[in-house]
């Protein structure tokens, strides 16, 4: 009877089973710890530095605060940035018709309340209209004028205190003004500032020259006797760097 005769199985090497088990680990990713969270420790966050925020608050603060040094501290301010005429302190904002009864040359009722929007260049008088009266009128009259493409942006109003005829000469050479009756002085009184010292009435109503701005704030006094350059030069700087109106 034949004998069949088997071959043991030939021996792996060191080296095969190395190969095997690098490629099977290429493959197959390492086991983790129960929950699948890794083995190794986490690295602890460092708490963030708040110094950077308080730089940009800081950053962003700074324009109000120099702001409000320089005004509460006028002499602090660059020259030719401080205004010619006297602010207004606190600013009147304008009254409602109720308060400040005005009407047209032909009677009709007037609101001051409906140039707001605009800036008003604006003068009291008796209707007879004195040099002193007609020297006003000129000098806002050509305040305005001289603002160019600004021009539509103003506009004038001449309070007349008394119920007097106004010269046909005053009429045609201020065209354009708004001429209203006040039927109380002592209500443009109360809105509009006299000059200090003077006795109030229709002489101290009638000596200065105001600035409204757009929004229907009384903001700027001129005194009797103001420089007509100076006052323009003023009203272009109001208007130039002012972004209301």
């Amino acid at each position: 009877m034949e004998q069949i005769v088997t071959q043991p199985n030939k021996p792996t090497s060191n080296a095969g089973r190395s190969s095997a088990r690098a490629a099977y680990d290429g493959i197959v990713p390492p086991r983790t710890s129960s929950g699948g969270a890794s083995t190794g420790h986490a690295t602890a966050q460092k708490p963030r530095s708040l110094k950077p925020l308080i730089f940009i608050i800081l950053l962003s603060l700074a324009p109000v605060i120099a702001a409000l040094v320089v005004y509460f501290n006028p002499q602090l301010r660059p020259e030719g940035s401080v205004a010619y005429g006297t602010l207004v302190e606190p600013q009147r904002p304008m009254p409602p018709a109720s308060a400040l009864q005005l009407t047209t040359l032909d009677g009709q009722p007037f609101d001051l309340n409906t140039l707001k929007g605009k800036w008003v260049l604006a003068s009291a008088d008796v209707a007879e209209c004195p040099e002193s009266c007609a020297l006003k009128l000129f000098i806002l009259r050509n305040s305005h004028a001289s603002q160019g493409k600004q021009v539509e942006r103003l506009t004038r109003v001449w309070f007349i205190l008394d119920q007097g005829e106004v010269p046909e000469k005053v009429l045609e050479a201020y065209k354009g003004t708004i001429m209203v009756r006040v039927s109380n002085p002592e209500q443009l009184g109360r809105f509009a500032p006299i000059t200090p010292g003077a006795t109030p009435g229709l002489g101290a109503l009638a000596q200065p020259m105001w600035i409204i701005d757009p929004l229907g704030n009384l903001i700027l006094r001129y005194d009797q006797g103001a420089d007509p350059l100076k006052v323009r030069d003023d009203i272009t700087k109001l208007i130039k760097n002012s972004r209301i109106g």
